[in-house]
């Protein structure tokens, strides 16, 4: 089996999921910009979101590109991946229409945490495909990042009830983590 139907496919899934939280963003009935007020939480969990979508498109498309082949096990793994970004809007939107709410955020914060452990598993059904010393495998190295990224995540959860804010932090926190360019795949893969 080759990658290129299984990144087309995932492609697709993470292009309908954003597009399915941007239509549940409704513009407000007056036209006056102070209208827009009561939209802020939405629209700030709507960015958070696109945010975390785009990072694991991103982290997808180089991770599949250090990829020479892929089998069942990595089929499911990566559906499995798939259906826990896929609840990223419902949770969104709880969160978002319900801004500071334990229920909502730690609701958002366990669909974060599996999606990050899903990710992992691919990660780990492709590795177990490339030796250890293929671009994947150095590449992903020990990742700290990931690691992080868990342990943020779970901590987020029992923290929500506590401080839903403080965990909604968290979440930014891994975003920023993330945002910053990694440049592992493109070492590994310039390295070949």
């Amino acid at each position: 089996m080759t990658r290129g139907r299984l990144e087309a496919f995932s492609d697709g899934v993470i292009a309908i999921l954003i597009t399915i939280m941007v239509l549940e963003l409704r513009p407000p009935h007056g036209a006056a910009l102070a209208d827009m007020r009561p939209l802020v939480p939405k629209l700030l969990s709507y960015l958070l979101s696109f945010a975390l979508l785009a990072i694991y498109w991103n982290n997808h498309h180089h991770m599949l590109h250090a990829v020479q082949r892929v089998n069942g096990r990595v089929l499911w793994a990566n559906l499995h991946l798939l259906f826990w970004l896929s609840l990223f809007p419902f949770a969104t939107a709880w969160m978002g229409e319900h801004p500071g709410a334990a229920e909502p955020v730690a609701l958002y914060g366990a669909v974060q945490l599996l999606a990050a452990v899903a990710y992992t598993l691919l990660a780990r059904a492709l590795l177990a495909l490339h030796p250890a010393g293929s671009p994947l495998a150095v590449a992903l190295g020990r990742d700290r990042k990931g690691k992080v990224s868990l342990l943020l995540y779970a901590v987020s959860i029992p923290l929500t009830f506590l401080s839903p804010w403080l965990a909604t932090g968290l979440f930014v926190a891994v975003a920023v983590i993330w945002w910053v360019p990694d440049l592992r795949f493109e070492r590994a893969l310039a390295g070949e």
